[in-house]
C-alpha cells in the first residue's frame, strides 16, 4: 500500500499508546524552484526498485509542475471494500434559513445539526443541489516558496476568514512558504498560518482582509453517519478547483496512520506520527483533494479528505498515483475540536491513556481474536490508575473492536481531554471492563 500528500510533507512522529511504527504508507511531494504561480499538474509517483502493494495515499495538495518527485514513508492498516452509488429521479430542496457553520470553538453539538439542503430521498441524493450549496464553501489553496511547494484544498470554517484543511497541505513549502487561497468564484487572498496539528494532520489558516460575504460549511455528525451511506467530495484534485466526485461510505472507524518529512530541512521534527480513526470512501480523491469537504446528501461537512491508497510502481515504470475507490477522510467531529483550539491557542491538546502496545492474539472462549497486548503501562496516567498490566489485551474501546495497536491508537485519539471511556481488557482468558477518562499527554511525551 501507498500513501502520497499532494500538497505538503509531515513531520515523522509516534504516536502515544502502541510501538506500532512500521510504514505502510506512500507519500509524496514535488519540489521546485519559486515560480509565479505554479501550475496545477498530476502528480506522478518516482518509480521505486521494488514493487509497492495498494496503500493508503494523501491527496492532499498536489506539487506544482515544474518539479522533482520526492517520497515519504507512510503507514496504513486498509481493507478494500468495492462500492458504486446509482441514483435516479431525486428531489432536493435547498432551505435559505441554514447558511453557516457553528462558531468555531463550540464543542460538537449534542443535538442534531441542521442541514441546508433537504433530500426527497436521502439514500439517493440530488447531487447537483448539494454541490450547488456546497462548493461555495470549499477554496483551493497554493503554497510557494523557494524549498518548494504543493497545492490542496480547503473548508471555510467560519465567516471571519478561517479554513480548516490538512496539516501536510500548510507545510508543503516549508518555512517561510507563501500561502494563497482561490475562493470558488475565483477571488484570490493570502493567508496566514492560525495554527497546525501535526499529529491530527489538521490545519488551520486565516485569509488576509477576508471578504464579508463567505459561506461558512455546515458541520454534521460524523457519529450519524452509517456504512453504504452516499457522500460526495468536494476539493482541487489536480489542480482542477470545484471539482465534485460521489461515492458512499465504504468503512468506518478504518485506522490508518501516516508520516512524513517537512520539505523544510531545518524544521523540527514532531514524535507523533498522524493515526486516524478514518472514514473510508468509495467517492473519487486524487492528489489535491487534501483538506478538502467530504459531506452528505444534506450539504453537511461529515470528513476532512485526507488520504487515498494509491497502486504503487512496479521496478521499471511510472504509474501515476490517483484514485483506486478507496480513500479515507478525517471524521468532522475530530476535526472541529482540533480546529477550535487551534483557533483559541495556536496549538492542540491530544487524550492520553499511558500505554505501549503491540498487535496480538488472545482467546476468546474457543475462537481466536485479534488485539491490542499492552507491552508497557505508565506509572499514575490514567491506564495505571484503573489498574492495566503489561499483558493485558484491549479488545474494544466503548464497544467498538481494537484488533491491533494501531487501532488502541486510532480510537484514544478520535477522543478529547476529559472523555470518559471503556475498554474490554482480556487478562488470563477472562474478560472484564475497565473505566476511566482520557487526559491531556504531558508534553514530557510529545
Amino acid at each position: 500500500m501507498t500513501q502520497q500528500p499532494d500538497a505538503a510533507p509531515h513531520d515523522p512522529s509516534q504516536h502515544d499508546v502502541s510501538e506500532h511504527t512500521a510504514p505502510l504508507w506512500y507519500e509524496q511531494t514535488q519540489t521546485q524552484m519559486p515560480p509565479q504561480y505554479p501550475a496545477y499538474s498530476p502528480v506522478v509517483p518516482q518509480s521505486t526498485a521494488e514493487p509497492r502493494a495498494a496503500a493508503p495515499a494523501q491527496p492532499g495538495a498536489k506539487s506544482p509542475q515544474p518539479a522533482r518527485p520526492r517520497r515519504l514513508a507512510e503507514s496504513a492498516a486498509i481493507a478494500l471494500v468495492a462500492a458504486v452509488l446509482a441514483s435516479t429521479g431525486t428531489y432536493a430542496l435547498t432551505r435559505d434559513d441554514v447558511t453557516s457553520s457553528p462558531a468555531a470553538q463550540a464543542p460538537a453539538s449534542t443535538s442534531a445539526p441542521s442541514s441546508p439542503v433537504v433530500q426527497a430521498n436521502a439514500l439517493a441524493p440530488n447531487w447537483s443541489v448539494t454541490a450547488g450549496v456546497v462548493s461555495p464553501s470549499v477554496v483551493a489553496i497554493t503554497v510557494t516558496s523557494g524549498q518548494g511547494g504543493g497545492q490542496g484544498s480547503g473548508v471555510i470554517f467560519d465567516t471571519q476568514g478561517r479554513i480548516l484543511t490538512n496539516n501536510h497541505v500548510v507545510a508543503a513549502g516549508g518555512s517561510g512558504s507563501k500561502i494563497s487561497v482561490t475562493l470558488n468564484d475565483k477571488r484570490t487572498y493570502d493567508a496566514t498560518v492560525v495554527g497546525t496539528d501535526p499529529s491530527t494532520d489538521l490545519a488551520v489558516i486565516k485569509l488576509t482582509n477576508a471578504p464579508s460575504d463567505l459561506k461558512a460549511i455546515a458541520l454534521g455528525d460524523a457519529n450519524t453517519i452509517k456504512v453504504g451511506d452516499p457522500v460526495m467530495a468536494v476539493g482541487n484534485p489536480l489542480g482542477l478547483a470545484g471539482t465534485v466526485t460521489t461515492g458512499i461510505v465504504s468503512a468506518l472507524n478504518r485506522p490508518v496512520t501516516t508520516s512524513d518529512q517537512s520539505s523544510d530541512p531545518n524544521a523540527q521534527q514532531t514524535a507523533d506520527p498522524v493515526v486516524t480513526n478514518a472514514i473510508q470512501t468509495s467517492a473519487a480523491i486524487n492528489p489535491g483533494n487534501s483538506g478538502g469537504a467530504l459531506v452528505n446528501g444534506g450539504g453537511q461537512l461529515i470528513g476532512i479528505n485526507s488520504a487515498i491508497a494509491s497502486l504503487g510502481s512496479s521496478s521499471g515504470s511510472s504509474s501515476q498515483a490517483g484514485n483506486i475507490g478507496i480513500g479515507f477522510a478525517i471524521p468532522v467531529n475530530e476535526a472541529r475540536s482540533i480546529a477550535g483550539q487551534l483557533i483559541s491557542s495556536g496549538k492542540a491538546t491530544h487524550p492520553y491513556l499511558g500505554v505501549a502496545s503491540k498487535d496480538g492474539v488472545v482467546a476468546d472462549g474457543s475462537a481466536k481474536r485479534a488485539a491490542a497486548v499492552l507491552t508497557n503501562v505508565v506509572s499514575g496516567t490514567p491506564a495505571d490508575k484503573a489498574g492495566l498490566q503489561a499483558g493485558d489485551a484491549i479488545v474494544a474501546v466503548d464497544g467498538n473492536s481494537i484488533d491491533g495497536s494501531l487501532s488502541l491508537v486510532a480510537q484514544v485519539r478520535q477522543h478529547t481531554v476529559g472523555d470518559k471511556v471503556t475498554l474490554k481488557v482480556v487478562r488470563d482468558g477472562q474478560g472484564r471492563d475497565v473505566n476511566l477518562a482520557l487526559v491531556a499527554k504531558p508534553s514530557t511525551n510529545q
